[in-house]
């Protein structure tokens, strides 16, 4: 119970303050002009003046609210190992019960659990924690941690709390642990580059330096063993060998009687980029299709187009000479004999064998298909003819055999059945509908399909888009010349575009367009299963988790072609799936997580901010055989230290709540009026005499 003196003014305060200041020039005038009765209208001022004020006594009644004390448990992926969970756990059970049985105590309880791309953020959660507590009722926090904290403020006066702060550590002094980190690591890499990482091998907590073997593994397999110096950096060259994510694992042998292998293994993923592919296109005549090719070719950015185009056979004699035939000479050995491996895609449009390709080449061409190479054939009349291509050596990788006939008439190409679950032809745009909402085509060039897969067909299901696999290489026929009439908007067009590129990067062997695959993603911590395959049904998959478990997963059909599951990522991690004949990895989080780069428990780190605050930061126990020590808590006032070895201590507040008040007005009803008239008579009285 508190007394205190209120005002509840009449007037605004500084016509009071105007009023006041008056008032005393007055009273002085007459003190110092020893005027009659000038003390008394002084009196008779301040009461008229205090009357306005209306001052009233107050008395509160208040209640003592309980000082607020956190107690804190972190629940971070390294507080998982060498039993600090349950050590926390029994800590933190402990400190509550004592809490709990002190009079004047709030116990708040707190979980600590973050753990994303910043490590464990202790204090971010207890700001959270505390947000709705008044700062001057906070008593003090104490904090069951390993000390591997990442959100550390540099001062005390950053702390989200104005009260000792206390680090209770688990583990214990004499551990040790081995780690491997990639100290430099590039993101991207050209496909068929060696790029140079960098990493270092430590062994804290012991002074043993012998080499250690690395073991590095890309995509899932070994490539190589490296013995690595403890302490220091140590440059390894990887190869890139395909576009997309090149997945590098890095791995130790487990150091005798070390914390945990979690930490013993690190992983680099460089994402492989082509240099521009590079694009032979020959076109045997000039006709209305072959600007399409070179116009779609020519628009992408990542290809570098070289292209020639017949303009007259070599059996036309008109009399012209050599020297004006073409403005740049056909460089025929150059481009199909020492330069041939330099091409990507090689495209013959409308060719026909006329003698000015050596048989020769053609072989040399076929070669270079088997060794990983690709050719596109877009054929036209010349191919059923007398001078086509399959009279050639070429025709050992060729997979469709003319007839002799070419089908003209009109038709809507149609995507066959393995056509619609093909990355390739699979969800073009105006396939969806029967027929499809595409324009018509007039020729189809009849073949007998030899191997491969028919994806698109015309007139009477002949082939009209034949696609296969030859050696390491592939071969993509388009059995018709009429694919410009798409490009030129003919009854509306059609998506040539879309074909043509798929068709293109599917021979140039682009990951997202391969026909059997298995593909591991992460996606706000869920793993994305998907099986791209030409078959029915697909192999269940296993799915291997960074620790080693494994789980088994049944795939949906979610498009044709396409199957595809979903699963939690419980945690950080490298994560494999395989279904028998396919594998895929995935990394899920950040490949050099902070959580797992230190693993040992140490007070350093929190023992500054502690100290700071006025608190402490102590170990539970000092060997792994020792039991777990709760120090003793003392509440205080008005220390500025509040811990030392074996004790904590916590600021208790002087925090109250106001569950009453009474007031009693000086200057309100009859005593009031009588008190200024008694004073204002007096001041007639004294003054008339």
């Amino acid at each position: 119970m508190a007394w205190s003196l209120a005002f509840d003014p009449s007037l605004s305060l500084w016509l009071i303050g105007a009023g006041a200041v008056l008032a005393a020039i007055l009273t002085g005038y007459a003190l110092f002009k020893r005027q009659r009765g000038a003390l008394l209208r002084g009196l008779a001022f301040a009461a008229l003046l205090a009357a306005l004020a209306d001052p009233s006594l107050v008395q509160e009644e208040r209640r003592p609210l309980p000082s607020v004390v956190a107690v804190v448990s972190d629940q971070s992926a390294s507080q998982r190992i060498d039993g600090r969970n349950t050590d926390t756990q029994t800590a933190t059970t402990a400190l509550v019960e004592r809490l709990k049985s002190m009079r004047g105590i709030d116990v708040r309880e707190i979980s600590s659990s973050s753990q994303g791309t910043d490590g464990t953020e202790l204090f971010a959660d207890i700001a959270k924690g505390l947000s709705d507590v008044p700062p001057d009722r906070i008593a003090g926090v104490i904090a069951v941690t390993d000390g591997e904290v990442h959100d550390i403020p540099k001062s005390a006066a950053d702390l989200p709390f104005h009260a000792p702060f206390h680090g209770l550590i688990t583990g214990h002094a004499d551990e040790v642990d081995r780690r491997i980190s990639l100290v430099v690591a590039p993101k991207f890499g050209l496909v068929g580059s060696t790029q140079e990482v960098r990493l270092r091998v430590d062994d804290d907590g012991t002074s043993d330096s012998n080499p250690v073997e690395v073991t590095i593994r890309r995509d899932g397999e070994e490539i190589d063993r490296l013995e690595a110096i403890p302490g220091a950096d140590m440059p390894v060259a990887l190869d890139i060998p395909h576009g997309g994510d090149n997945i590098f694992e890095f791995e130790t042998r487990p150091l005798d009687g070390e914390l945990s292998p979690l930490n013993n293994k690190a992983v680099a993923i460089i994402k492989g980029i082509r240099e521009n592919l590079r694009v032979l296109l020959v076109s045997g005549e000039p006709h209305a299709g072959e600007r399409t090719w070179r116009n779609l070719l020519k628009s992408d950015a990542s290809v570098d187009l070289v292209h020639f185009t017949i303009l007259r056979p070599p059996e036309k004699q008109d009399g012209t000479p050599i020297n004006e035939l073409s403005l740049i000479a056909f460089p025929t050995r150059e481009l199909f004999s020492t330069k041939i491996d330099e091409f990507d895609l090689i495209i013959f449009d409308r060719y026909q064998s006329r003698g000015v390709l050596p048989l020769l080449y053609f072989d040399n061409i076929a070669q270079y298909v088997r060794k990983g190479g690709a050719i596109l054939i877009a054929a036209g009349p010349d191919y059923s003819g007398t001078d086509s291509l399959y009279d050639t050596p070429l025709s050992t990788v060729l997979p469709a055999a003319p007839t002799g006939e070419d089908v003209t008439a009109p038709f809507k190409a149609a995507i066959t059945d393995i056509g619609k679950r093909h990355p390739v032809t699979r969800d073009l745009p105006g396939s969806q509908q029967t027929p499809p909402t595409w324009s018509r085509w007039f020729r189809v060039i009849d073949t007998t399909p030899l191997e491969g897969d028919t994806v698109m067909s015309g007139p009477d299901n002949r082939p009209l888009l034949q696609l296969a696999h030859e050696g390491e290489g592939r071969v993509a026929m388009l059995l018709s010349d009429n694919v410009w009439l798409w490009a030129r908007g003919f009854e509306g067009g059609g998506p040539h575009v879309q074909l043509l590129r798929r068709l293109g990067h599917w021979l140039m062997k682009e990951p997202d367009l391969e026909e059997e695959a298995l593909r591991l993603s992460s996606k706000a911590g869920r793993l994305i299963v998907e099986r791209q395959t030409l078959s029915d049904t697909v192999n269940p998959v296993t799915v291997t988790l960074p620790g080693g478990e494994t789980r088994q997963v049944e795939l949906q059909p979610a498009e044709p072609g396409l199957f595809r599951a979903e699963l939690v990522a419980p945690e950080l991690g490298l994560y494999e799936a395989n279904d028998g004949e396919l594998k895929a990895l995935a990394h899920v989080g950040p490949t050099d997580p902070k959580e797992f780069r230190h693993l040992i428990s140490t007070t350093d780190l929190l023992k500054p901010v502690a100290e700071e605050s006025g608190g402490t930061s102590q170990r539970m126990r000092e060997s792994a055989g020792d039991a777990v020590t709760i120090p003793r808590i003392i509440p205080e006032r008005g220390a500025s230290s509040f811990g030392g070895s074996g004790w904590i201590g916590l600021k208790m507040s002087d925090a109250y709540e106001v569950t009453g008040i009474s007031r009693i007005r000086l200057f309100s009803g009859l005593l009031g009026l009588a008190l200024l008239l008694g004073l204002t008579g007096m001041m007639w009285y004294r003054e008339g005499r």
